[in-house]
C-alpha cells in the first residue's frame, strides 16, 4: 500500500519542514520530487530522520505520473510553485487518485482559479482542496476567526508582517504575482487593488514605522468570500526590514512601467531575473531569535470592535507543522469541510493556534474587545 502522505516538491526549503513534521507525528510519507538524488540528499539532512518511516520517489510532472505516485495516499502536500504554473496538474491528480490536496501558496490569483476550476469536482468527491496550509497567511485567519467569535463585526483590517527574507520559491512567487491583478472584498464583491498601493503601519516594539502593501491582494478576501458574518476584508504584509519593502515597490513600479508592456514570455524571463538576483539560493534554517513575526486584525462593526494581535517566530517552520498536522489530522478522520476551504474551516481555528502553540510558535492572543 501507498504511505498515507506524499510531499510533493520535498527537496525544497518547505518541503523539508514537512517531512521533519510527519516524523514527529509518526506519519509514514513519500518525499517526492523531479530529481530524486536531491531528494534523497535533502531527507537526510532532516533532523531525526532515522526514526521516520519514508521513502523516496521521483516523478514527473505530468498529471498521469503524479496520479499514479498519488493513489492509494490520504493527502497530498504540495509545495511546487508558482502554483498558478504548476498547481493544476498536482490538483488534478489528486482528485484522479482520490486523495485530499494541500498546498503552501500565498498566490491570491492561484486561490482564486483553484476555488473557481475545482472545488464543485472536489466536493462531489468528498474531498478537500486547500491552497494556502501556510503561516502566511493562517495565523492571520486565525486571529480574524478570534475577532469574529464576537456577534455583530462584519469588517476585517487584516495586517501580517515577519522579519527575515523569503525562500527562494517564496521569491519566485512574490515575481510571479505582479502579473496578476489584485483584490480586496467590499460589501461581498471584489474590488481591485492599484498595485502601487503602500500602508504606512506600526511594528510592535519598535520606534520607526514599516511599510506593507496589498502583496498580491493575499489570500483573505478569497477565504472570507460568501462568509456570511464578513462583508468587506482588505489585508496587506510585508517584512520588518523597510528597505526591503521599498525595493518591493519600485520593483513593481518597474514592472508597470517597463516589463508589464512586453510580449508574456518576454514578462516572465525578466521576472525570473530580477527573482534570482533577489534570492538565488536556499536561505538558513529560521532562528527563533531572528525571525518573528505577528499579525494584527481589526474586526468592526456598526457598534462593536474587536482587536486580536498574534506574536510568534519561525514562519515556515509554522508552515512545515501546519501541512504535517492537516495531512495526519486527514489520516485520522474527515475534514470539517470538503470542497474548497481554507486551513481554518477545514480544520478549526482554535485547533490550529493550539497546535502552533504547543509547539511554541505563538504566544496567546491578545484580544481587547470595544463595544
Amino acid at each position: 500500500m501507498a504511505k498515507p502522505v506524499v510531499v510533493y516538491g520535498a527537496s525544497g526549503y518547505t518541503g523539508r519542514l514537512i517531512c521533519e513534521y510527519l516524523r514527529e507525528y509518526h506519519v509514514p510519507f513519500i518525499a517526492a520530487g523531479r530529481n530524486g538524488k536531491r531528494v534523497e540528499e535533502v531527507c537526510q539532512g532532516v533532523p531525526g530522520i532515522e526514526i521516520a518511516d519514508y521513502e523516496v520517489a521521483e516523478v514527473e510532472d505530468n498529471v498521469a505520473a503524479l496520479t499514479e505516485l498519488f493513489r492509494g495516499a490520504k493527502a497530498v502536500c504540495n509545495t511546487v510553485g508558482p502554483f498558478i504554473a504548476y498547481g493544476d496538474t498536482a490538483v488534478e491528480a489528486a482528485l484522479a487518485a482520490g486523495c485530499h490536496y494541500l498546498d503552501t501558496t500565498g498566490e491570491q490569483d492561484w486561490v482564486m482559479h483553484a476555488k473557481s476550476r475545482w472545488s464543485e469536482k472536489f466536493a462531489e468527491a468528498r474531498l478537500l482542496l486547500a491552497p494556502g496550509v501556510a503561516q502566511f497567511y493562517t495565523t492571520g485567519e486565525i486571529a480574524a476567526n478570534i475577532c469574529l467569535e464576537t456577534p455583530g463585526l462584519d469588517t476585517l483590517d487584516i495586517l501580517d508582517m515577519f522579519n527575515g527574507l523569503p525562500t527562494y520559491a517564496s521569491t519566485q512567487t512574490i515575481f510571479t504575482i505582479l502579473k496578476a491583478d489584485w483584490f480586496y472584498l467590499e460589501q461581498n464583491t471584489y474590488q481591485q487593488w492599484d498595485p502601487l498601493t503602500t500602508f504606512n503601519v506600526v511594528i510592535p516594539g519598535q520606534n520607526q514605522t514599516g511599510l506593507a502593501l496589498p502583496w498580491g491582494g493575499t489570500c483573505h478576501p478569497v477565504w472570507f468570500k460568501d462568509d456570511p458574518r464578513v462583508a468587506t476584508v482588505k489585508a496587506a504584509s510585508g517584512v520588518y526590514d523597510k528597505t526591503v519593502m521599498q525595493g518591493v515597490v519600485e520593483t513593481t513600479k518597474m514592472f508597470q512601467e517597463q516589463i508589464k508592456p512586453l510580449p508574456p514570455d518576454e514578462q516572465e524571463q525578466a521576472l525570473a531575473e530580477i527573482a534570482n538576483s533577489v534570492q538565488a539560493g536556499m536561505p538558513p534554517r529560521e532562528n527563533p531569535r531572528v525571525n518573528t513575526m505577528f499579525d494584527s486584525v481589526w474586526a468592526s462593526g456598526p457598534l462593536g470592535r474587536v482587536h486580536c494581535e498574534l506574536y510568534g517566530n519561525c514562519n515556515y517552520k509554522q508552515t512545515g507543522l501546519l501541512q504535517a498536522f492537516a495531512a495526519y489530522s486527514l489520516t485520522q478522520q474527515p475534514p470539517r469541510r470538503t470542497g474548497f476551504a481554507s486551513a481554518c474551516q477545514a480544520f478549526g481555528h482554535r485547533q490550529l493556534l493550539g497546535v502552533l502553540r504547543n509547539f511554541g510558535y505563538l504566544l496567546q492572543p491578545i484580544v481587547t474587545v470595544h463595544q
